[in-house]
């Protein structure tokens, strides 16, 4: 079975997986992707603490052994949670599906991984307290605006009430 929408036919699904709203996109993959559609589960990790562990580091120590650099443990043990957290949303989504590390600019390479997908699945990951552009973080916002398919946008939690749009703005 496949879904139709505007005469697309949905057959690969990207899902972006990340710390803190992973399970809310896995859940909308999982109710709504056909059973047919190749899933792809994506994660992707920050350069940005290894760096800075390894520019601490030279810093305040100097130049010293290589062996004693915390970049590359820094590195490995994200590197480890990531796999960790694929096979857990993996786990959750409960039925065949690709799962892909990438590392680099989060919002870059979920926009690049998308321009092979049909439907690109992420959880809003800003303000959660109520409805309106502050419940996209960053990322998010730059995904939404540049993607190259349809997007799902999931709430990771609970929606809030309509009553949380912000009053229109006084003439």
């Amino acid at each position: 079975m496949s879904v139709t929408e505007g005469g697309t036919t949905v057959r690969s699904v990207l899902v972006w997986v990340c710390e803190g709203t992973w399970r809310a996109s896995v859940d909308a993959a999982r109710k709504l992707a056909p059973s047919d559609a190749r899933i792809t589960l994506l994660h992707v990790a920050s350069a940005a603490a290894p760096d800075a562990a390894h520019a601490a580091y030279l810093g305040l120590l100097g130049r010293r052994q290589p062996r004693h650099d915390p970049g590359q443990k820094v590195a490995e043990l994200a590197d480890t949670a990531a796999g960790e957290l694929l096979s857990a949303a993996a786990g959750r989504l409960g039925r065949p599906c690709d799962m892909v590390e990438r590392h680099g600019q989060a919002e870059r390479v979920v926009v690049t991984a998308a321009a092979d997908a049909d439907l690109l699945i992420v959880a809003r990951d800003g303000d959660q307290s109520r409805l309106g552009p502050k419940s996209l973080g960053k990322a998010t916002r730059f995904i939404v605006d540049h993607a190259p398919c349809p997007v799902l946008l999931v709430w990771p939690r609970t929606v809030p009430g309509i009553g949380t749009i912000p009053p229109p703005p006084v003439p």
